[in-house]
């Protein structure tokens, strides 16, 4: 696969893993309990074990995807995300990711495309004043089915006015790229997340970067 820059006309960001980091002090603490011997890369081990306690819905999705259960854990998922009581979390910004909406805006149309809940991803983008980079937000249920459907982000296309195929995707897991290739965007694959490189790619991703701020010399910017 290979990312065609000329043909994005408008971006689509996954929340967690994506914008929104892990507590790096918990995966400093929890860490010891990763031995080498067993966990090539015991603090990423730690990292995706932190990040899957905070944001359950993910992990569920990610294993609902290499299950082939799409459609089961949706279903779980969307009844969590009407019926969990939401605590008063503070969320964790990934370093850079303001400057770099601040350079992206003006210059593409930009969506939110989470599969969190409405309050949940509100509050992360509140928290940080993001959503004035933002034309649209789409959450778990805004679309009739949530990642990895491709629905969310032809809901995200038609609402900024923009072509699915004139989108890209940008997430950190299979269920983010399976969404964007099965709406014909583009994707990248991001692994400051949940996501590992052999399953991002082996899933379509037209591109790989280590951080979601790399997005900006992807584009030429």
């Amino acid at each position: 696969m290979s990312l065609e820059p000329s043909k994005i006309k408008a971006l689509c960001f996954d929340v967690d893993g994506t914008l929104s980091d892990t507590d790096d002090l918990y995966v400093q603490k929890i860490v010891k309990f990763f031995p080498r011997f067993l966990f090539k890369n015991p603090d990423h081990a730690a990292r995706r074990f932190v990040m899957w306690i905070e944001a359950p819905g993910n992990a569920l999705l990610g294993l609902a995807d290499t299950l082939h259960l799409d459609d089961e854990m949706v279903a779980v998922i969307n009844w969590l995300s009407r019926h969990r009581k939401h605590a008063d979390k503070k969320f964790l910004l990934i370093s850079g990711v303001d400057e770099m909406l601040k350079a992206l805006h003006g210059k593409y149309p930009m969506a939110v495309v989470s599969a969190r809940d409405e309050k949940g991803t509100m509050r992360f983008l509140e928290q940080y004043d993001l959503v004035k980079y933002f034309d649209v937000i789409v959450t778990g249920l805004s679309a009739v089915h949530t990642k990895p459907y491709p629905d969310p982000v032809l809901l995200a296309a038609e609402k900024m006015n923009v072509p699915p195929e004139n989108c890209l995707m940008i997430g950190d897991t299979t269920v983010d790229i399976r969404a964007g290739k099965a709406a014909g965007a583009q994707t990248v694959g991001v692994l400051c997340g949940f996501g590992e490189e052999p399953e991002l790619r082996k899933m379509g991703a037209d591109e790989i970067v280590d951080e979601t701020t790399k997005i900006i010399e992807l584009l030429g910017l």
